[in-house]
């Protein structure tokens, strides 16, 4: 195959100009607002997932950190749906753009950790410093501690655009494969061809499971510090 590799993970662009941001905004269009009193099959669906989800998420935290489960359930349908958008063929993902995991993760991080300095000041500086640590060690440990902060929105970011591109990268050379098999041995390519459904269908899982692993960090960074 001639074609690039990585050609999928280039922003696309119309006139010369990057069409990023309608991209990002066309998964808005698959949860449509209620506006019948009984709602169809697809819209409950939606509503008992979104509930579900948001139970789950929420259990932990009081009534402040509470306060965040219209963010994070936005946050999980937003990169749940553009994930599962990006496995349609000659379409891109946003999410494999680390710049943009980068945007969604720092905000959102800082948030949480400026809210924990604002309401839990003296908890907060206790994670810089252990109990019980020996003198000679303690500007070793707040150095440490201070660097396991910042990687935080940083790990949060590359766990998803790792996970993420390798889907796409291991679909591309296995549906590559295939197709030069067809020429050499149908059986071989028949056997490629299975392995590219069950590869397509976990990767179908692993889009929803990032983007709840992502949400789910974020709300255990909240939980830290409310």
């Amino acid at each position: 195959m001639n074609e690039n590799l990585f050609a999928s993970f280039i922003t696309p662009t119309m006139m010369g100009l990057p069409i990023v941001t309608l991209i990002i905004m066309f998964p808005s269009l698959l949860f449509p607002t209620p506006k019948r009193l009984i709602n169809n099959r697809m819209i409950s669906i939606q509503q008992w997932l979104t509930q579900l989800t948001s139970k789950q998420m929420m259990a932990i935290h009081n009534q402040k950190g509470q306060t965040w489960s219209l963010m994070l359930m936005s946050l999980i349908m937003f990169i749940g749906s553009t994930n599962i958008l990006g496995l349609l063929p000659h379409s891109f993902t946003p999410t494999t753009q680390l710049s943009m995991n980068l945007g969604m993760a720092i905000p959102l991080w800082a948030a949480t950790v400026f809210t924990g300095f604002r309401h839990k000041t003296k908890a907060s500086l206790a994670h810089f410093l252990p109990q019980g640590t020996p003198v000679p060690l303690i500007p070793m440990l707040v150095i440490i501690e201070t660097i396991s902060l910042f990687i935080q929105p940083v790990a949060l970011a590359v766990r998803l655009t790792a996970n993420i591109t390798a889907g796409h990268l291991l679909i591309h050379l296995i549906g590559g494969a295939t197709l030069a098999l067809l020429n050499i041995n149908t059986m071989v390519a028949s056997i490629t061809f299975i392995i590219l459904i069950m590869l397509t269908i976990l990767e179908f899982a692993v889009a929803l499971i990032q983007a709840y692993v992502f949400t789910l960090l974020v709300s255990l960074y909240l939980h830290d510090n409310t």
